[in-house]
């Protein structure tokens, strides 16, 4: 076998992918991760990270994906910061292609996560993680006692709106139409619930923020109506996207099962796909809980499943 031989390949390197590789490392499956676009996963993007066990104070979400990614070379995993660009699970052992090299595995961990759908505008960017999120139950926390708006339409919108109203004084729902995509129990809880506003036909054209002792904080939004053009300020303390998230899984499309959204489908219980010897951690198979630390546990689960899946095959 050549240099480019390896018994586990992860392609993804989120806190899913890196647990994937502490566990195959320590059982001395000598994994390779490749990083992919966005090495560390969304957790790149967020600030501060509370809600992880083990760090009483909380730590920055870049800051707790360098600390497992030292851990996992620590015990002889190998990362690369390439992406992936084709796959070929219909031959034995698998093919992994990046732009330049070819690789072959044994068995792969897909663990590329998702991404959440972004406004993709420049004072977005700007302000990810100081006052822009995507991510409530991450972030709600921090805006105790102060005014948020959630941009959205469909049931993750209104389930962020709620779930926001445990800490926020006051949430404004902001949708383009004024028909809603969501489930007409999860809109009559928002619209029954007195914290939430909502403002329709309407869009969010920049974010407003000020930069004060280097620091940076989002102060309001610039709307404009989808019927007239007109545009006007709102003030607010944050803005949530709550426009739905879409798995890192085109790659995958027309080889593994998923579902109509694009989330792999593993089997209960386990994390096997639909190919024996491939297998699905993290977000990009969970569109229910998508936290770091159920990402990290499904990851542990996916290195435990290819290690026994090698050992039945007399690979390991």
């Amino acid at each position: 076998m050549s240099n480019n031989h390896h018994k586990v390949i992860i392609i993804g390197s989120g806190p899913a992918g890196l647990t994937a590789a502490l566990y195959t490392s320590r059982a001395n499956l000598n994994p390779v991760v490749f990083e992919g676009m966005q090495p560390g996963g969304q957790l790149t993007i967020t600030t501060e990270v509370e809600n992880f066990p083990g760090f009483e104070h909380g730590i920055q979400g870049p800051e707790l994906m360098d600390v497992m990614r030292k851990q996992v070379q620590r015990f002889g995993a190998q990362c690369f910061f390439k992406n992936i660009t084709e796959v070929d699970f219909s031959i034995r052992p698998f093919v992994v292609k990046s732009e330049s090299e070819t690789f072959t595995a044994d068995s792969v961990i897909i663990s590329t996560g998702a991404s959440a759908k972004l406004l993709n505008i420049d004072s977005e960017k700007k302000y990810m993680g100081y006052g822009v999120s995507a991510c409530a139950t991450c972030d709600g926390f921090f805006f105790k006692g102060l005014k948020v708006l959630v941009v959205g339409g469909g049931d993750t919108a209104m389930e962020e709106a709620n779930y926001l109203t445990k800490f926020a004084s006051e949430v404004t729902i902001i949708h383009r139409r004024d028909e809603f995509r969501a489930s007409k129990i999860m809109y009559d809880r928002a619209k029954k619930n007195p914290k939430i506003k909502f403002i329709t036909n309407a869009v969010i054209k920049e974010i407003l923020g000020k930069e004060e002792d280097s620091k940076k904080f989002v102060i309001g939004a610039l709307l404009k109506n989808t019927k007239d053009g007109s545009t006007w300020e709102i003030p607010t303390d944050g803005i949530f996207m709550g426009i739905g998230h879409q798995p890192n899984t085109s790659l995958f499309k027309g080889i593994l099962d998923m579902d109509e959204t694009g989330y792999l489908i593993i089997k209960p219980g386990t994390t096997k796909t639909n190919i024996e010897g491939i297998f699905a951690a993290g977000d990009v198979a969970d569109k229910t809980y998508r936290q770091a630390v159920t990402a990290a546990g499904s990851g542990c689960m996916a290195a435990i499943d290819a290690q026994h899946w090698l050992e039945e095959q007399e690979l390991a």
